[in-house]
Parts: C-alpha cells; sequence; structure tokens
C-alpha cells in the first residue's frame, strides 16, 4: 500500500509544485525520477490496477493544481504507462530488466510529451529531466542486480 500512496502522492504533489513554481522546472525534473521508480513499484505490485493509480493521481492533479500542467501531465503519463505496461506484459525477463528496458523506452516520451505540451524547450531542462529518470531506475536495477547476485536469485 506504500507503494501506491506515495506514486499518487508523487503524481499530485509534482504537478503542484510545477504549477506553484515553472521556473523550478529544472528541480521539479529532477523529482520526476523518482514518480518512475514507484510507477514500476506500483505495476509490479497491483498490475494492470496501476491504471487506476495513474487516473487517481491525474483526478486530484486536476482538482489541485493547474489543469493546463495536469494535462500535459496525463498525456505524458498515459503514453509512458501503455509503454510500460507492453515491456512488463510481453517481456518475460527478470524484474530489475523490464525496470530499465520500460524506463530506456518511456523516458524519452515522456519528456517530449510533457515538456512539448508546456512549450519548454531548453535543452539543459530536457536532460535534467532524462538524466534523473534513468538515473535513478539504473540505481534500482544495479542494486536489485547486486541483491540477485547475494541471494543467487533471478528474479531479482
Amino acid at each position: 500500500m506504500i507503494w501506491l500512496a506515495a506514486y499518487i502522492g508523487s503524481v499530485l504533489a509534482i504537478n503542484y509544485a510545477f504549477s506553484l513554481a515553472p521556473h523550478l522546472d529544472l528541480i521539479w525534473s529532477c523529482w520526476a525520477g523518482l514518480i518512475y521508480i514507484l510507477r514500476d513499484m506500483v505495476q509490479v505490485r497491483y498490475g494492470h490496477w496501476s491504471l487506476a493509480a495513474m487516473l487517481a493521481g491525474t483526478v486530484l492533479s486536476y482538482l489541485l493544481s493547474d489543469p493546463f500542467v495536469a494535462t500535459a501531465s496525463v498525456a505524458a503519463f498515459a503514453v509512458s504507462e501503455l509503454i510500460d505496461w507492453a515491456v512488463f506484459t510481453v517481456t518475460r525477463r527478470p524484474l530489475r530488466d523490464r525496470l530499465w528496458i520500460s524506463a530506456a523506452l518511456s523516458v524519452p516520451v515522456d519528456t517530449a510529451i510533457f515538456f512539448g505540451m508546456l512549450g519548454i524547450w531548453e535543452p539543459a531542462v530536457w536532460a535534467a529531466s532524462l538524466a534523473s529518470k534513468l538515473a535513478g531506475v539504473s540505481a534500482v536495477w544495479i542494486m536489485m542486480r547486486g541483491r540477485a547476485r547475494g541471494t543467487g536469485s533471478a528474479l531479482a
């Protein structure tokens, strides 16, 4: 339940923060990396119900933040969530690999949709967003790989 609450709360919090202080887009871009990890943990734990979690975060964002930011967020998350769902559904690789493959495919798409809809074309912001998201999932991949080596498990 903690992953679910953290995911929904993070979607709402980042959209609210972005609405209040859009000039801090570089900071919010770095924070977005955490949401990808949380989304993947919700996907692992709740499967297709992760889409309901995304919907809950979206509805709260529309009610409590700038609807324009919420629209860009839901469009980006919807497309990246579908990519994530496809990777988790189709591939049979270990979880750590599915997490990384999913991020490698969905992060650039999500970033382009979100910032494109908001008209933010600053390379530093895009780079920070991409780097933070991929760095976060890479750190999780390394930890899971290390844990799998230590236990001899292929599931991690």
